[in-house]
């Protein structure tokens, strides 16, 4: 109990700062009418904002990004706070400075007061323009830059947005869509929240798109947004949606607490996904047909943005000592959706892959305190997972459900810090938990005994981690034909992989996914075999094939580039980049079609095209040495591109290449341009 004790103590402290403006201030809710210009890359419109004063005070600000005022300020006051209520309006002053807009008057104590003014922005960011999208992402970018708000998580207001739009477009808001009104050239969409939520989770998309809607148990609608020509692969995406969504609803015990649940893929998306309220945004790079499905799927990402309705949305964290109470949590209840689709055995090899990167995150002397606000992401979600899994084992199946539903009712639209749920476990649970808050909350070190203890618990992990080919035996090779689990054999391929007999090709796809990956010398024996993998649904184990075999059989190069011609593989084309790249290296194949070749290759690299398409493509141009003046001015123009991992990546990219002369003048003359 004192390490409880004091972990309340230490978070009480750290907590206390200089008043905040929501100390003062209680903002209910915020109305824009909004316009958006691809064209000039903008956003104004109309925008009315309403509060409660709690305290007295002379200025009152909204957090507002480089965004100017178009009009003047109408301030509305009543003494009342209601839906329908006289007001008297007058003109307030008002300024727009330092990332702020600043409202000055006599605000008394008890008043509900309205604001309207029209404003205007070209976002910097949170709001993107990409080739006939937009959309937003408010997490740790701010909606501030868009859309005058409250940066402060701890502040949660109502939002309903109205959008007007060219026709032929969708339009996508946080809520439940009310009215739609269609213009001549423009569509005017209104969306409703009924409840409060944080400023970051603020969402907009607009895009072509067609939909497919299912009904959960609970009565709630599930959209599903897909592109138009993307029909085939709405069911390999959303795969399992309706299922998880009943589930998470039922294991959490609080029903899920928005109008509706709506998913939406866009391009070049900043991250995995985003759980905005009602409205989760993701990366189209999870778009897969039925062959992507079995390599990389949406499943984990739609799970864990999904528990975050709950966990991150309905309450939120205080500040990001806590961050572990919505990544930790969303993280562990993907893992239970997911164990609920495929087993406890799939449950346990996520739980053993977290620990695998939390283990090699402590070996580099990067393991922090899951209280840390600057720890990593591993930490906040694969730690936090984990700690509530041996939570949940230590205090019983009924007690922990029971803390987590009344942590919710009891914080639902609010915030919360760690000892809100802590406490609720305690109670429930009827337990001294001093020590798991040591070591799991407050500790840097890892617990890998605990872990290890666990996983002791699984008779698939038992079997796993028993398995050991490092010393070939006869054993290794009757693992292949046996009833073992498909990771285990897959181990077994790993350790054993210049050893294998066509037995071994008799497995499933993921363990020949596998040969495929560590077998790259193949004996001449295992080359029919070898080949069948070029059949396989998986477009991984296709493109390491096509690979292994035309490194090993030059002789029979044509005949597997004949083969997989056609195949394109994923989003990024990763199989038709490979293919591109080894018909340039095959002399003797279409010699009079090299320069399209080449052509096709050098055009993936052009900003019309995913970022991913695009580095993939600049890795091979950099193999090859073929890059030229077109790609090299595209690969400039991604030193510029809203996503920082592949702008980080082109600046590197450039780095490495104004080291060869060859291309250092070319690359001067261009930046000149």
């Amino acid at each position: 109990m004192k390490q409880f004790l004091q972990l309340i103590a230490f978070l009480f402290f750290s907590g206390i700062v200089t008043a905040q403006q929501t100390d003062y201030v209680d903002f209910k809710s915020i109305d824009a009418n909004l316009n958006l210009s691809s064209q000039l890359k903008s956003v104004n419109g109309m925008y009315s904002v309403e509060f409660e004063i709690l305290k007295d005070l002379d200025s009152i600000f909204l957090d507002a990004k480089n965004i100017q005022l178009k009009s003047e300020v109408l301030e509305n006051t009543s003494v009342e706070y209601t839906s329908e209520r006289p007001f008297d309006e007058r003109v307030v002053k008002s300024i727009a400075k330092d990332d702020k807009i600043w409202f000055y008057d006599d605000f008394k104590a008890g008043l509900i007061i309205k604001l309207s003014f029209v404003y205007e922005c070209i976002p910097k960011k949170a709001l993107y323009f990409v080739d006939d999208q937009i959309w937003t992402q408010g997490q740790g970018k701010y909606t501030s830059n868009w859309l005058p708000s409250i940066d402060d998580v701890n502040d949660k207001i109502e939002f309903d947005l109205s959008i007007n739009h060219d026709n032929g477009y969708e339009v996508l808001s946080n809520g439940k869509l009310i009215k739609k009104e269609i213009g001549k050239e423009y569509t005017k969409w209104t969306y409703d929240m009924q409840q409060p939520m944080s400023s970051y989770l603020v969402a907009l998309v607009i895009g072509k798109y067609n939909k497919k809607t299912e009904t959960s148990k609970s009565g709630i609608p599930l959209v599903y947004y897909y592109y138009p020509e993307d029909s085939l692969k709405v069911e390999p995406t959303y795969r399992y949606s309706k299922q998880m969504f009943d589930y998470l609803e039922a294991e959490i015990g609080f029903p899920y607490p928005w109008q509706n649940y709506k998913q939406v893929p866009v391009n070049d998306f900043l991250y995995s996904g985003m759980e905005n309220t009602s409205l989760t945004v993701f990366s189209d790079s999870f778009v897969v047909d039925s062959i992507g499905f079995n390599d990389k799927n949406y499943i984990t990402v739609n799970a864990h943005e999904l528990a975050h309705q709950w966990f991150g949305d309905l309450v939120t964290a205080t500040s990001s000592a806590h961050h572990w109470l919505q990544e930790g949590f969303a993280t562990y209840y993907a893992l239970l959706a997911e164990r609920d689709v495929f087993g406890d055995d799939h449950y346990y090899w996520q739980l053993f892959e977290n620990a695998q990167e939390l283990i090699a995150q402590e070996d580099a002397g990067g393991s922090t305190s899951l209280l840390d606000p600057k720890s990593s992401s591993t930490t906040f979600y694969k730690k936090g997972a984990w700690a509530l899994h041996v939570l949940r084992e230590q205090v019983g199946d009924s007690a922990f459900k029971d803390a987590v539903k009344t942590y919710l009712n009891n914080h639902q639209f609010g915030n919360v810090t760690t000892t809100d749920f802590m406490s609720e476990v305690e109670k429930s649970s009827r337990q001294d938990l001093s020590v798991f808050v040591n070591d799991w909350l407050t500790e840097v070190k890892l617990p890998e005994a605990i872990i290890v203890k666990s996983f002791k618990k699984s008779a698939f992990m038992r079997e796993y981690l028993a398995i050991n080919c490092e010393e070939y035996s006869q054993k290794c090779k009757d693992y292949l034909v046996s009833n073992i689990s498909d990771k285990g054999k897959i181990k077994v391929v790993s350790q054993i992989s210049g050893r294998l007999e066509a037995e071994a090709f008799r497995n499933n796809i993921e363990v020949r996914q596998a040969i495929a990956k560590y077998v790259s010398t193949i004996p001449k024996e295992l080359k029919l075999e070898y080949e069948s993998l070029l059949n396989d649904k998986s477009y991984v184990t296709i493109e390491a094939a096509l690979y292994n075999l035309w490194v090993n059989f030059p002789e029979e190069r044509i005949k597997y580039l004949q083969k997989t011609k056609d195949i394109r593989g994923f989003n990024d084309y990763n199989v038709r980049l490979l293919w591109l790249v080894l018909h340039l290296n095959t002399i003797e194949f279409q010699p009079d079609k090299k320069q399209d070749v080449l052509n096709e290759l050098i055009s993936y690299s052009s900003p019309q095209h995913h970022f991913e398409l695009r580095m993939r493509t600049f890795d091979y141009l950099k193999l090859i040495d073929g890059f030229e003046k077109e790609s090299v001015k595209s690969l400039l123009d991604a030193t510029k591109h809203h996503n920082w991992r592949f702008s980080k990546y082109a600046k590197n990219l450039i780095g490495e290449l104004e080291k060869e002369n060859t291309y250092k003048l070319l690359i001067e003359e261009l930046k000149k341009q």
